[in-house]
């Protein structure tokens, strides 16, 4: 009797890391009717995402995709190809797809309604889960054996090998390391031929030697509305006092030049209190002064600088302001403040750095490694804040999704 052939079951496509990367390839290979396989290092999934969720979940960015693109500074012509496929629109019309009703909000920045990480998660699960996706957590991937398998040791103690017709690593940057993104893929990585520019601290806060006056005072105040100035950069928004620096939208806006500037040591921002007024309109309100007030209390009744501002100004200047108009103009429109250094990756948002864009292919595949693709953060590029971040983890997930499911398709004809 002539047995009947039994064809294998087709292998999964392995994902490595359970964030919004992995989990947004995951979702479009299981749509494509691929077997889906996703693995993560830690106790729980999505682990930074909900981290995220504590600001509001900033997803993306309502701007134009012309004034977007621009936002990816040196990696915009690689960064571009995965924003051209999924869009900001499309991750809008993704997100309330689960339900997720989101608004813009006057910086021009969207967010779910719920400012929430948490039910859009839920929703997002509950949809892999229907798809056929299974998701093993607490196993660290540790590299590939010599036949190609992937490596994990479990929270046990355990190891297992887990073979794919293709696999995804989506393992995030370094920042915010308790999370589960360590970078310690990059040793293993490095090892096999895989060019890496190393990983380092992105959108997040800088040094300063503040007085314990300063920090005692106003550590954690807000400055609403300023302007920073280094060389010809300059990014404007709201900063914050923290005990060790300076924190916010206008100093992580500038990471890329203030992590050069302080390669070398310290450098000197200049800080503008009032942008949208001139240096000479201030001076003029500041004569108004009536005589016998307080240098302090002008700056509150004719300038409506906030204590906080105030007190940087006394801070730069060692308590000594200008007395007169014109001086104290001069320096609200540029306040000197010496940083002496960076915050380190564990209070990062994100991180520069990565897999370098020769190391892929046009699919982003290693070319050291056929068969294996990298998204999200792993890659070296860099935005700011705004809801760029997380644009660009979905975007290159969507990219590298496509490239494995053409990988795998004709593999298996």
């Amino acid at each position: 009797m002539i047995e009947p052939i039994v064809e294998a079951p087709p292998l999964p496509v392995i994902i490595i890391g359970a964030g919004p990367a992995g989990l947004f390839a995951a979702e479009l290979l299981a749509k494509a009717g691929h077997k889906v396989s996703v693995f993560d290092g830690m106790a729980s999934v999505g682990r930074k995402f909900l981290l995220a969720g504590r600001g509001g979940l900033n997803l993306t960015h309502s701007e134009a995709l012309a004034e977007f693109k621009p936002r990816y500074g040196a990696s915009q012509d690689w960064a571009e190809t995965w924003l051209d496929a999924f869009t900001p629109d499309g991750l809008r019309t993704w997100a309330e797809g689960l339900g997720q009703a989101l608004f813009v909000g006057s910086s021009g920045r969207v967010f779910p309604r719920s400012l929430k990480a948490s039910p859009l998660l839920r929703a997002w699960l509950r949809r892999l889960q229907d798809l056929g996706v299974t998701i093993t957590t607490g196993a660290r991937w540790t590299g590939f054996s010599d036949a190609g398998a992937a490596q994990f040791s479990h929270l046990d103690g355990s190891t297992s090998e887990q073979v794919g017709a293709a696999t995804l690593l989506a393992l995030g940057g370094a920042s915010w390391p308790k999370l589960g993104a360590d970078g310690a893929w990059a040793d293993v990585l490095g090892k096999l031929g895989v060019g890496i520019t190393p990983l380092e601290a992105s959108n997040v806060g800088v040094h300063a030697a503040w007085t314990d006056t300063l920090k005692a005072g106003f550590g954690g105040a807000i400055i609403k509305n300023a302007e920073v100035l280094l060389g010809d950069a300059r990014s404007r928004g709201d900063l914050v006092i923290t005990h060790t620096g300076l924190e916010g939208g206008p100093i992580y806006a500038l990471s890329p030049v203030l992590r050069a500037a302080l390669k070398t040591g310290s450098c000197q921002i200049q800080i503008d209190l009032r942008p949208d007024l001139e240096t000479e309109a201030l001076a003029q309100r500041l004569v108004k002064a009536k005589a016998g007030q307080s240098i302090s209390t002008a700056l509150k009744s004719h300038l409506k600088l906030a204590p906080p501002a105030i007190a940087l100004m006394r801070e730069a200047t060692g308590n000594k302001l200008p007395t007169t108009a014109m001086g104290l103009a001069r320096l609200i429109k540029s306040v000197p403040i010496e940083l002496t250094g960076l915050a380190g990756l564990e209070r990062a948002i994100s991180t520069a750095g990565g897999i370098n864009q020769d190391a892929v292919d046009a699919h982003l595949m290693l070319n050291a490694r056929p068969g294996v693709f990298v998204a999200g953060e792993m890659l070296n590029w860099d935005a700011p804040t705004g809801g760029y971040l997380l644009q660009a983890c979905f975007s290159s997930a969507q990219h590298a999704a496509k490239g494995i499911d053409a990988w795998v398709l004709p593999a298996a004809d």
